[in-house]
């Protein structure tokens, strides 16, 4: 075997600690798989002093000062799991304009500013992989920018937060509330204490912002990504959706189509929607993660595993540091970016989508004429009614009644268009629920 191929960590929390497990534990293999022996050279902490436990590494290998950890000449590989948008994103273009290649888990960090990290990977000659910051331990990043570089991937529909589909899945299968399911989740350690990153959306839309500029080719940022959370959800729409033959799933959708002047262009929009539970989505439940992956020449692809957690993260980093500590074995690098498409993103009015639409209504004669009137205003095709009375009371004698009505697919400017008017008509008393409804259901 060759020289020991060193590695800086920055981080050791629950991934971080991990990591050094793995690579304690896997030693011999790992060797093995690359042709030399990884080595730890240092790990750069916030605190010296923290309790870790049985860790088995040595205690002078902890520094607080990261940088200069990253500057030191027996650095090969810098490994990164702290998170983030800064220092890391200083660390890292330091590391990579030095030549020396990043393993990263940071999907906040590549999904704001991406573009600086490969333009720094390009400048150093270095390999910049993040496997592990979309979906945990599935293999999904790799297939896409490898696997798949010869098909031509149209649509990317993914179940990428835990907690989200956690919470969802409980209230699909208990008929609790969010607020319950939420306090469910944090109790078994699905949710953090903070958790308005999970729950309003903002972890998915990262993750779907890396997805799609893998997919398209496309350089895809965080802002560009439509952004809907599933605190709104509410026990009566997963009835509703039970009723249709439907779950609930909070959804990141990346997919090509063109805009409004008829040029190729991509959507990417993160937002709970009813799927059909026929879809190999709908059976995804409690803490896990799925892609489903539409391909010209491949078709339908799906990966599906445990999307988060120290272990199955610390799998994908490592994976991740056997192909670079590979790559820098055999004097080469992998281009960390292909952006050569360069699709515009197309705002969110602009998707093709369906609604489930729930109204309180007058009971009355003619007000489905006249609700009807205002989806024919909008060019909205309606597919379903469903008429009954509000809640669960008697019909007739001037009470109230519920309206469901399930579009045909538009344009969300129109359908959003469409509720607008619905809440102003005096016949109208609420517009109870809003949700998208995706697949054929």
């Amino acid at each position: 075997m060759t020289s020991p191929v060193r590695l800086a960590l920055l981080g050791c929390g629950t991934v971080g600690s991990d990591v050094v497990r793995l690579l304690h534990e896997q030693s011999v293999d790992l060797a093995a798989r690359i042709g030399a022996p990884l080595e730890i050279a240092g790990i750069a902490v916030r605190r010296l002093n923290r309790d870790r436990g049985d860790l088995p590494v040595d205690p002078a290998l902890f520094t607080t000062d990261p940088l200069g950890l990253i500057k030191r000449d027996d650095v090969d590989v810098v490994v990164e799991v702290v998170g983030g948008i800064e220092p890391a994103r200083t660390w890292l273009v330091e590391a990579l304009r030095a030549g020396k290649s990043v393993v990263t888990a940071n999907k906040a960090l590549l999904a704001e500013d991406g573009a600086t990290l490969h333009a720094a990977a390009a400048e150093g000659d270095a390999d910049l992989y993040y496997e592990a910051s979309v979906a945990g331990a599935i293999p999904l990043l790799r297939p896409l920018r490898e696997s798949l570089h010869g098909d031509r991937i149209n649509r990317v529909t993914g179940i990428v937060n835990g907690t989200t589909n956690f919470i969802l899945s409980a209230m699909d299968a208990t008929g609790a509330g969010f607020a319950e399911a939420l306090d469910e989740a944090t109790e078994l350690g699905y949710a953090e204490a903070d958790p308005t990153a999970d729950v309003e959306g903002f972890d998915a839309a990262a993750k779907a912002a890396i997805l799609a500029s893998l997919a398209f080719h496309t350089r895809v940022t965080a802002a560009d990504v439509h952004r809907e959370g599933i605190t709104e959800v509410t026990a009566a729409d997963v009835a509703s959706a039970k009723a249709m033959g439907c779950t609930i799933k909070l959804l990141c959708i990346a997919a090509r189509g063109t805009d409004a002047a008829g040029r190729e262009s991509v959507s990417v929009r993160v937002h709970p929607a009813m799927i059909p539970r026929i879809h190999p989505l709908a059976s995804v439940g409690g803490a896990f993660n799925a892609v489903f992956v539409e391909a010209e020449a491949a078709g339908q692809l799906m990966f599906y595993g445990r999307g988060a957690g120290g272990a199955p993260t610390a799998s994908a980093v490592l994976g991740d540091v056997v192909a670079v500590a590979r790559n820098r074995l055999a004097g080469m690098h992998t281009a960390s970016e292909s952006a050569y498409a360069d699709l515009s993103v197309r705002p969110m009015g602009e998707a093709l989508t369906r609604y489930h639409i729930s109204l309180d209504v007058a009971d009355r004669p003619g007000v489905l004429e006249s609700v009807a009137g205002v989806f024919a205003r909008h060019e909205v095709s309606i597919a379903t009614v469903r008429q009954g009375p509000a809640n669960g009371g008697p019909a007739g004698g001037g009470a109230d009644a519920e309206l469901v009505i399930v579009t045909h697919v538009a344009p969300d400017a129109a359908l959003a268009a469409t509720v607008r008017e619905l809440r102003g008509l005096a016949i109208v008393r609420s517009v109870t629920s809003v949700l998208r409804v995706e697949g054929e259901a």
